[in-house]
């Protein structure tokens, strides 16, 4: 009964994230060329399952480093995707809670550590992002970035 209870809760935190096209990567952006960073925005990972902030605007073909900061005692982690993605991506962390990544779209940031992602947003629209450790989207933690033209 847990279980389900546990699977219910992760099932309704991924549809209460904003939609967007499930088409992959390719549908919102690609890795960024550091050298064309136009901007760093800073985001705090929380204990309380918090982004800070949790929504960002960026423009459309603008290239962005995020900076994740764990402000916590516990690992975090920041994966960029479309609803598939995310979904497909928390199905893994319940399986291998410490999986390793090495994807340009996801920062794993251990308690008080730091971590980048440097990402060139290229279609309009909003792209969610979440911590998929389990339990922790689950809690609240995702956010989106609005990409405006």
């Amino acid at each position: 009964m847990k279980t389900h209870t546990v699977a219910l809760c992760a099932a309704l935190a991924i549809a209460a994230i904003p939609a967007a096209a499930d088409t992959g990567h390719g549908s919102f952006g690609r890795a960024g060329d550091p050298k064309n960073v136009s901007r760093a925005i800073e985001i705090d990972a929380s204990d309380a399952m918090r982004y800070t902030p949790s929504r960002i605007t960026v423009k459309r073909g603008e290239t962005v480093r995020l900076v994740v900061r764990n402000r916590g005692q516990v690992t975090h982690e920041l994966v960029l995707g479309t609803i598939a993605e995310l979904k497909e991506h928390a199905a893994l962390m319940r399986k291998f809670p410490n999986m390793e990544h090495d994807e340009p779209n996801q920062a794993r940031v251990a308690p008080g550590g730091s971590a980048e992602i440097v990402w060139q947003f290229t279609q309009a629209g909003e792209v969610p992002f979440a911590c998929l450790v389990p339990g922790h989207m689950e809690a609240g933690m995702h956010g989106r970035v609005r990409v405006t033209e």
